[in-house]
């Protein structure tokens, strides 16, 4: 057996003098990865839409321009735009902009791209500079990819003087558009000349591809793109195919560790629905925006570029993540934006949740919002009993590049002790100590639990009918709340819950009737959008999407939190709503009245001055630590954008009951169909107690 030597710091280790491994405060420790060549600076290659009109594009200019000013010096760039056909512009010719054009109507590999740029072939012998690595291309890629600082005035050049596409484009029709073969264009590049190391493949696009592979909708405006009703019912022609060439672009990436972004403006659909996988399989970013000039994009984009606190992009790739657990665990998959590695061993699972059957996985793009979920399942529980006190043990290794090129190794090691759920705790638990059931209904966190089966909910979705998963939602929680909940057989008010799933049944229900699950009122695009966004964020991120926060202002004193409820809408309060999506601000009646008499502009109205800017200040807050910016809404009780709020609050008062019953004076009435809270709560009491 081989082993590693330990390093030389470890002579003197003492239990005064332990290293960092054996704290067990520090359960992850990063390692920096020494390697013989010099490490490869990250490549971003943007993918530009040129079918934009010229409002938009010098929009998207003026942010391009802003992105490569901070860049490092020594990063890679490149440049591709593609409106009828697909141009790669060859950065190392400084004279004129020179340009290679491809069909936009046919898919192009690595092979032909090596081929047709002479790039010198993926196993090309060792570049004549020592300090080119290896295992790039050599002198010859570097015509296309090249380093910043000596490509600087080219490519800014290029972008000044973009205009858009040429081609006409009549009325009743849709720009020529070949997403689908500039994406491949950049795939195929970026594998014949960087295969294995970090880099980005940024696409900017205005519209869905219309041409060629990827197509997701004709030319012919007289065809609508997909609706929900479309997708279920069969009657889109282009998604099935569309949506197996972006998985197969998804596929080649991820082969070669690379990730995709994509930053859309339209006020229509862009085609996102059949093109997120290359987005969710590399880890890369996604923001839906209406146009280029509007904060949601400019914003985001700038915070992708934003130096962190050593001066580097907060960015890392190309991360390779395996997981080993002790033998009474397994592991069943996991949900997020990585790819299955396909590697088998006797930590794999039988039971599959989400990308399974291994226990390694892939994740081209991380940054510090990213969040992957692990599921694991405990084996030969009863066929071997565990003693008292021993632990179950969870390693996770990463391997990954971060933004300066430097190989990191990260390692998470976690321990924690079993339970037995079968034995009796007033039997054999020693004093103080908690056995059994109430062990494990002591270690339940309700908030990482609601984040794992929306992301559970969310997987099956893609998969199976919506009204399938609200019953398997409904079925796990009675299950959850028979197990654990405090009550008489047959007694629905004898329930009662421990602090630790008190909140739980709500989250389920507000889960229920989130965008994740129910599309009315959404387009593929948007659910799509949603459903991603939910994969990638952490638990508190996850909790406001599933349950937003409501905050109420008055001159009564400072904001308070208030029930996410139709009650809390008033005419003399204004309400700030964060469903991380979109940031309200909802102005009571009598509050938009006094606005509208100017009030706020007198002097003597100082406190109503204040009250009016509080809310917004707080919203600037929220949307400045948020990726992607939200939209921001301002709008008045009983106008129609008032829609954002009372489409997410419980309907507690409805048109049915018009505001019947104690504690519903003075709310706003809801007309929906929905079952409010209370009515869930009930049926939920109710099926929980039954024999």
């Amino acid at each position: 057996m081989a082993r590693n030597p330990f390093p030389a710091t470890y002579a003197d280790i003492s239990e005064s003098n332990l290293p960092a491994e054996l704290h067990p405060r520090y359960t992850t420790v990063e390692y920096a990865v020494q390697r013989q060549v010099p490490p490869i600076p990250p490549v971003f290659l943007f993918v530009i839409d040129t079918c934009l009109i010229e409002e938009e594009l010098q929009e998207l200019k003026s942010a391009l321009i802003m992105a490569l000013s901070l860049l490092p010096e020594n990063a890679l760039v490149g440049l591709i735009i593609f409106g009828k056909t697909v141009q790669l512009f060859e950065l190392g010719f400084e004279e004129l902009p020179k340009s290679y054009v491809f069909n936009g109507t046919k898919e192009i590999n690595a092979k032909q791209i090596d081929t047709l740029l002479s790039l010198g072939g993926r196993t090309a012998a060792p570049a004549r500079n020592p300090q080119m690595p290896a295992n790039t291309a050599g002198p010859k890629g570097n015509r296309f990819l090249m380093p910043f600082s000596d490509c600087e005035f080219t490519i800014t050049s290029i972008l000044e003087e973009l205009q858009p596409d040429p081609n006409p484009v009549k009325s009743d029709k849709r720009p020529f558009r070949s997403t689908g073969v500039a994406l491949s264009v950049a795939t195929a590049l970026l594998e014949a000349t960087y295969p294995g190391s970090g880099a980005r493949v940024m696409l900017f696009t205005g519209g869905p591809c219309t041409q060629g592979p990827g197509m997701v909708v004709s030319e012919d405006l007289r065809e609508p793109i997909r609706s929900h009703t479309d997708l279920l019912k069969d009657h889109s022609k282009h998604t099935k195919k569309a949506t197996k060439y972006y998985e197969s672009v998804a596929k080649r990436a991820v082969g070669n560790g690379h990730v995709i972004d994509v930053f859309a403006s339209s006020l229509d659909q862009i085609g996102f629905y059949e093109m997120q996988e290359i987005v969710k399989r590399t880890g890369g970013l996604c923001v839906l925006s209406d146009d280029f000039a509007g904060d949601m994009f400019k914003q985001s984009f700038q915070k992708i570029f934003k130096p962190d606190e050593k001066g580097n992009l907060p960015m890392a790739f190309n991360a390779n993540i395996e997981i080993q657990t002790s033998k009474e665990l397994k592991v069943c998959g996991a949900i997020g934006h990585c790819s299955g590695l396909g590697k088998k061993g006797p930590g794999v699972a039988e039971t599959e949740i989400g990308m399974g059957n291994t226990t390694a996985w892939r994740a081209c793009g991380l940054d510090a919002n990213t969040a992957l979920a692990f599921f694991f399942e405990v084996v030969n529980q009863h066929a071997n009993p565990l003693t008292p006190g021993q632990r179950g043990f969870i390693q996770i290794v990463t391997d990954y590049q971060n933004a300066t090129g430097q190989k990191i190794r990260r390692v998470t090691t976690l321990a924690r002790p079993w339970a037995n759920v079968e034995v009796n705790p007033s039997l054999t638990a020693p004093p103080g100590t908690l056995q059994g059931q109430d062990a494990v209904a002591q270690g339940f966190d309700q908030e990482t639990a609601t984040t794992l089966m929306a992301r559970i909910a969310v997987y099956k979705a893609e998969t199976e009918e919506a009204f399938d998963i609200l019953r398997w939602l409904d079925r796990m929680l009675i299950r959850l709340i028979s197990k654990f909940g405090t009550y008489r057989k047959d007694d629905p008010q004898s329930l009662t819950l421990s602090p630790n799933f008190s909140i739980y049944p709500q989250f389920m229900f507000h889960l229920r009737r989130s965008h994740f699950l129910q599309v009315f009122n959404n387009s593929p695009d948007e659910t799509a959008f949603f459903r991603y966004i939910l994969n990638r964020e952490n638990v508190t991120s996850s909790l406001i999407m599933i349950q937003p926060t409501l905050e109420s202002y008055s001159f009564e004193g400072p904001p308070v939190p208030v029930l996410l409820a139709s009650t809390s809408v008033q005419a003399d309060k204004i309400l700030l709503l964060d469903t991380f999506f979109r940031v309200v601000v909802h102005y009571g009646e009598n509050i938009a009245a006094w606005r509208k008499q100017g009030y706020h502009l007198d002097p003597s109205h100082e406190n109503f001055r204040q009250l009016l800017q509080a809310p917004k200040d707080d919203a600037e807050q929220l949307m400045k630590r948020r990726f992607p910016i939200p939209r921001y809404v301002e709008c008045d009780q009983h106008t129609s954008q008032a829609r954002f709020l009372l489409a997410t609050v419980d309907p507690v008062i409805t048109h049915t009951s018009m505001g019947g019953g104690p504690g519903q004076s003075g709310g706003e009435i809801v007309s929906t169909d929905d079952v409010n809270m209370r009515v869930f709560m009930d049926h939920l009491k109710k099926l929980a107690v039954q024999s």
